[in-house]
C-alpha cells in the first residue's frame, strides 16, 4: 500500500501544527489512517505534545531537519507503519528550512516512490513577518536580509501558497497580503486559511488530494546565504515538571508564562519568530503562543478545566536573538509564574542553540 506523504512547510510561527491538526481531525473523521511527523533542531517540541495529545500517531524527528536528517525521517515515516501502514503522513519540517523540493520531496520520490506517493508542496505564509518582508514600504521586518532570503525562499518552492491566520487579519490586510504574493511569487496558486474557523481548510485537502504533480520548483539557492540567515535564530526548549496541592488552571499559567517570556524578549530587543507555551496534567493540555515581538499572546489549545499536579510545562522559543540571553529568559520567566501560581519546579532542564550550516543527506534537482 502506497501512503500519501503531504509536506507543509511555512516559517515559523505561521501556524502549521494548527493546520496539520485540522487536517488530521477532518481525515480521520472520513475514516482515514493518519500519521504525522514533527522535526525541530532539538528534542521536546510542543507540537508533539499537542498533537499526541489529541490522540494521533505522532513521530519526531529532532536534532535536525528533515533534509539533515533524511533517513531519519524516512524511519520514522516507516515507524508510524508498524501496527497499519497511514492512508496519509501529514509531515511539519523546521519553519526556518527551505530548499525541501530538492532534499526531501524528490528524493523520496526517487528512493522510496513505491511506498509515498507525494502530494504538492503548500507553504504556509505568516502574515505579521510576511507583509513586512515582502512590502518595501512596511519598514524593518525585525530579522536581517539574510533570514529574509530563507523566507523569500521558501515561497519560491511552493506548488501552492497558503495566507496562514487569515481570521486575524481585516479585509484590507488579507486583499494586500494576496497582492504581495502574487507580486512575489505570480505563478503560484494561491489561498486563505485559517484552521481556527475553518476557512480554507476543504480547499488545502482538495490541493492535497489533487493529481498535480508534487515538488515542480526546485531552488537556485546560496546555500552559504542561507547558513546564516539560519544562525540568527536563537533556539531554545525548556521542560520542567512542577508538583503542589490543590487545582491548577493550565489555560492562565500558560497565557502568563507566553506572555511574561514575550514582554522580556521584547524589553531585550529580541523578534520573535515562534514563542510556543505548553502546560499539561491530568491529561489535559493548553497551549499558548506568541509570533512576533509587540504580538498578543493566541491561544492554540485550552485545557478548559482545573487540574491537579504534577505539571509538565515545555516552552519552544524560536528568536532573532543570543540563545544563551534566551536562555536566561526563558527560565527565569518560568521559575518567576510557577512560584506566582504556588507551584514548585522539581525539575528544570533547557537545551539553547544556534541552528548549525545545513548540510543535505540529499540534493536531487531533476
Amino acid at each position: 500500500m502506497t501512503t500519501r506523504f503531504v509536506l507543509l512547510g511555512g516559517f515559523l510561527g505561521a501556524g502549521k501544527t494548527t493546520l496539520i491538526s485540522q487536517l488530521a481531525h477532518r481525515y480521520v473523521a472520513a475514516g482515514k489512517r493518519v500519521g504525522i511527523v514533527t522535526n525541530d533542531q532539538a528534542a521536546d517540541l510542543v507540537d508533539t505534545q499537542n498533537l499526541r495529545g489529541q490522540g494521533f500517531d505522532v513521530g519526531e524527528v529532532a536534532g535536525a531537519c528533515f533534509c539533515c536528517s533524511f533517513n531519519n525521517l524516512v524511519e520514522t515515516a516507516a515507524s508510524l507503519s508498524k501496527d497499519q501502514t497511514p492512508d496519509i503522513i501529514l509531515a511539519e519540517p523546521v519553519g526556518s528550512c527551505t530548499d525541501l523540493v530538492a532534499t526531501v520531496l524528490l528524493p523520496l520520490q526517487q528512493m522510496y516512490g513505491d511506498d509515498f506517493q507525494l502530494a504538492p508542496f503548500g507553504v504556509l505564509l505568516k502574515p505579521s513577518h510576511g507583509m513586512r518582508i515582502l512590502d518595501p514600504e512596511a519598514g524593518r521586518s525585525g530579522f536581517s536580509p539574510d533570514a529574509e532570503y530563507i523566507f523569500r525562499k521558501q515561497l519560491d518552492e511552493a506548488d501552492y501558497l497558503m495566507i496562514g491566520r487569515s481570521d486575524q487579519l481585516t479585509a484590507e490586510q488579507l486583499e494586500n497580503c494576496k497582492q504581495l504574493l502574487s507580486a512575489a511569487a505570480p505563478d503560484v496558486p494561491l489561498l486563505a486559511v485559517s484552521p481556527k474557523t475553518g476557512e480554507g481548510v476543504e480547499q488545502v485537502m482538495g490541493y492535497i488530494e489533487s493529481p498535480l504533480t508534487a515538488g515542480r520548483r526546485v531552488l537556485s539557492i546560496d546555500y552559504q546565504r542561507y547558513a546564516v540567515g539560519e544562525a540568527e535564530m536563537g533556539w531554545v526548549n525548556l521542560s520542567a515538571a512542577a508538583s503542589g496541592e490543590g487545582e491548577f488552571d493550565l489555560d492562565r499559567i500558560s497565557q502568563t508564562l507566553v506572555a511574561d517570556i514575550a514582554q522580556q524578549i521584547e524589553s531585550s530587543e529580541g523578534e520573535i519568530a515562534h514563542l510556543k507555551v505548553s502546560v499539561g496534567a491530568s491529561g489535559r493540555n493548553a497551549v499558548a503562543n506568541v509570533v512576533s515581538t509587540g504580538g498578543g499572546v493566541d491561544v492554540g489549545l485550552q485545557a478548559g478545566r482545573l487540574a491537579k499536579a504534577p505539571i509538565e510545562i515545555i516552552v519552544n522559543a524560536r528568536v532573532a536573538m543570543d540563545p544563551a540571553i534566551l536562555e536566561t529568559i526563558c527560565t527565569a520567566a518560568t521559575h518567576r509564574v510557577a512560584q506566582s501560581h504556588a507551584l514548585e519546579l522539581t525539575n528544570c532542564t533547557a537545551h539553547a542553540l544556534r541552528p548549525g550550516a545545513p548540510q543535505p543527506t540529499h540534493r536531487v534537482t531533476t
